[in-house]
C-alpha cells in the first residue's frame, strides 16, 4: 500500500505553530516573537489559568470578537498549565531575552542625551552583545538597531519552537489565532519539524503530483502512529480544476481577501496568497482553482491576514519567487518578512519603491504604501502596479488615499492605472491591539485609539482613484470572507457599520463619475483578450 500513488487531499489544512500559538511574522521573527512571547502569551495563559470560564464566555460573546481571550474548554485547563509551565522552563533565555530588550530600550532613552553614543553599550544587558547598534537620527533622536540577520542566528532564534499541525477542513470557524494556542488532539496530525523541512514541500506538492505514503512517511520522518494518521489525508486521484489554466488572453481572479490571481497562458501572478480549502464549498475558488506553477506571489505588509504563513508553506515547491518589501533593516517595529519566509525554506526576492521584477510577458513595479501601520515607522510595506496582457493593475491592498499627491507622482512614473484594487477597512483596529507586545514605553488609550490600522475612506479612496486615472475600481481585503478571516481577523460587519456605508458612499462616487466599481465577495473573474 505505501508503493500506491497518492496526492494530498484538496481540504487538508496546515496550521504552522511557535510554542503552539499561531505563527505570523511577529511571532517568528526572532526580536517580536520573543516580546510577543513575554508580553502577550505568557500573560494570556496565566490570565486563562486564573479565569477559564470568563475566557471561554467571553470568546463566543459577539461583542468581544477579536479581543484577546483564550478558547479553549476549562476541562483543558491542565493542558494550558502544562503548556505555559514549559514555556517557562523551556524558553526561559527567551522570556530573559525580551526583559533585557525593555531595559536596553529605557538604557538608552535615559542615557543617550546627544552625546556620544559609545559609553552605552557596555551598559547594555549581556544578551544584546553583538545584535544592536545605537544610533541617532538627524532630530537627534535616538533609537536601537538591531542586526536581524545576527538575531537568526542567535540564542533568540530557536526552530525546536516550531511545529505544524495538519487536519482536514470541516468548515467550522477555528479559534482566533491571535489569543488562542493550539493544544494536540486526536483530530490533526502534528508534525514536530521547522518551517523549512523539505518534507512539507514534498507534501504540499502531492496536490499537483503523485507521491506514495511511503515516500512521504520517509520526507516527512514519520513514526507508525502519525504514519497511520496521513492516511487520513491523501486520496487516490487529484482534485484540480479543469480550468486552472489559460489557453489564449488574460485572467484575473479574486479568491477572496486580498488575494488576487493574474494569468496569461505564458505567466501566473498571485497577490497576499490566502486561499480556502473549503473544496466542497459554492461561490468561491480554493486550492483546486491554482496554477500548477505560479511565478511570482507577491506580499505587500507583514500583517498576518496579508504575509500569511499556512498558505505561503502550501506553495513551495510551486512558486517562482515571493515578492517582498523591504524593510528598514533592524526597527523594532519593522521585522524583515524577506528573513521570516526565507528562513521557511521559501524563495525570496526583495523589493524597493519602484523596484521593477519581471516575468513573462509582463513586469511588478513595486509602488509606495501609504498609512495603515498606525504611523508606526514601518518601511516593509508595498503596493504594485501589475503589467499583464496589456493592462495595469494597480494591488493597493490596505493603502491609505491620506496624501493624493503620492499618487499623482506615482501615475507619473507607472503611467495611468487601468484596473484598481482598494481595501476601505477604514475603522480598524487600534495601535495596541496589533502592537501592544513590542511597545517598550506605554501609550495611553487615547493615543492608541487615534492611531489605527486603517485602509480608505470614501473620500480617500476617491482621490486615489482620480490621482491614478483608473477606469475600474475595486474594493476588496475587507475581511468579510468568514471562511477564510474568521480565525485570523474576527471581523464582523453589519448594516450600520462604517466600514460597508464608506464603501457605499464610494461606489456612488463611482457610478457618478463614470468608473466601473465593484465590492468584492468570495469570487470574482475577469478575462480579455490580448
Amino acid at each position: 500500500m505505501s508503493d500506491e500513488e497518492r496526492f494530498l487531499r484538496p481540504d487538508v489544512i496546515i496550521e504552522p505553530l511557535v510554542d503552539r500559538f499561531y505563527a505570523s511574522l511577529h511571532t517568528v521573527a526572532p526580536v517580536q516573537s520573543a516580546m510577543n512571547l513575554a508580553f502577550l502569551h505568557v500573560p494570556l495563559l496565566e490570565s486563562y489559568l486564573q479565569s477559564p470560564q470568563v475566557h471561554l464566555n467571553a470568546s463566543h460573546n459577539p461583542e468581544l470578537r477579536g479581543a484577546f481571550f483564550v478558547n479553549i474548554d476549562e476541562r483543558r485547563g491542565g493542558d494550558v498549565r502544562a503548556l505555559l509551565n514549559s514555556i517557562k522552563r523551556d524558553r526561559a533565555d527567551l522570556l530573559r531575552f525580551a526583559a533585557a530588550i525593555v531595559e536596553g530600550e529605557e538604557i538608552l532613552r535615559q542615557g543617550a542625551t546627544g552625546f556620544d553614543l559609545t559609553p552605552l553599550y557596555p551598559k547594555l544587558p549581556t544578551v544584546l552583545a553583538g545584535l544592536v547598534e545605537l544610533a541617532y537620527d538627524t532630530s537627534n533622536q535616538p533609537s536601537m538597531r538591531y542586526i536581524e540577520p545576527l538575531v537568526y542566528r542567535s540564542h533568540a532564534y530557536l526552530e525546536d519552537r516550531q511545529s505544524v499541525q495538519l487536519s482536514v477542513e470541516t468548515g467550522v470557524e477555528r479559534p482566533f489565532v491571535v489569543s488562542t494556542p493550539r493544544l494536540p488532539s486526536s483530530e490533526v496530525l502534528e508534525l514536530r519539524i521547522p518551517f523549512r523541512h523539505q518534507g512539507l514541500e514534498e507534501l504540499f506538492k502531492a496536490r499537483v503530483r503523485a507521491t506514495t505514503k511511503g515516500r512521504l512517511r520517509e520526507a516527512l520522518e514519520l513514526g507508525d502512529d502519525q504514519a497511520a494518521s496521513l492516511d487520513n489525508l491523501l486520496t487516490a486521484e487529484p482534485n484540480l480544476s479543469d480550468d486552472r489554466h489559460i489557453d489564449g488572453g488574460a485572467r484575473l481572479r479574486y479568491f477572496g481577501h486580498a488575494c488576487l490571481l493574474m494569468q496569461t497562458p505564458q505567466a501566473a501572478i498571485i497577490t497576499d496568497p490566502w486561499i480556502s480549502a473549503d473544496s466542497t464549498a459554492t461561490g468561491r475558488f480554493t486550492y483546486a482553482d491554482l496554477p500548477d506553477h505560479i511565478d511570482l506571489a507577491l506580499v505587500t505588509h507583514g500583517h498576518q491576514d496579508h504575509i500569511v504563513l499556512e498558505t505561503l508553506l502550501q506553495l513551495r515547491g510551486r512558486v517562482g519567487a515571493v515578492v517582498v518589501p523591504r524593510s528598514s533593516k533592524g526597527s523594532l517595529c519593522d521585522p524583515s518578512p524577506g528573513l521570516y519566509l526565507s528562513h521557511a525554506g521559501l524563495p525570496v526576492v526583495e523589493v524597493d519603491d519602484f523596484s521593477e521584477v519581471e516575468f513573462p510577458g509582463g513586469k511588478v513595479i513595486a509602488t509606495p504604501f501609504l498609512g495603515e501601520h498606525a504611523d508606526l515607522d514601518i518601511r516593509a510595506k508595498t503596493t504594485y502596479c501589475v503589467r499583464l496582457g496589456g493592462r495595469t493593475i494597480f494591488v493597493g491592498a490596505d493603502s491609505s488615499g491620506v496624501d493624493p499627491a503620492m499618487y499623482r507622482y506615482m501615475r507619473n512614473y507607472v503611467g495611468a492605472v487601468d484596473m484598481a484594487f482598494l481595501g476601505m477597512e477604514c475603522a480598524g483596529a487600534p495601535l495596541t491591539w496589533a502592537y501592544q507586545a513590542i511597545l517598550t514605553k506605554p501609550v495611553t488609550k487615547k493615543m492608541s485609539d487615534s492611531r489605527t490600522l486603517s485602509g480608505s475612506n470614501a473620500a480617500q479612496a476617491a482621490a486615489i482613484m482620480t490621482e491614478l486615472g483608473a477606469a475600474e475600481a475595486y474594493v476588496y481585503a475587507m475581511g468579510e470572507e468568514t471562511w477564510l478571516v474568521g480565525h485570523v481577523m474576527a471581523t464582523s460587519y453589519n448594516e450600520d457599520s462604517y466600514q460597508l456605508k464608506q464603501v457605499d458612499e464610494f461606489m456612488a462616487w463611482c457610478a457618478a463619475h463614470g468608473v466601473k466599481a465593484d465590492h468584492l465577495y468570495g469570487q470574482h473573474e475577469w478575462r480579455w483578450q490580448l
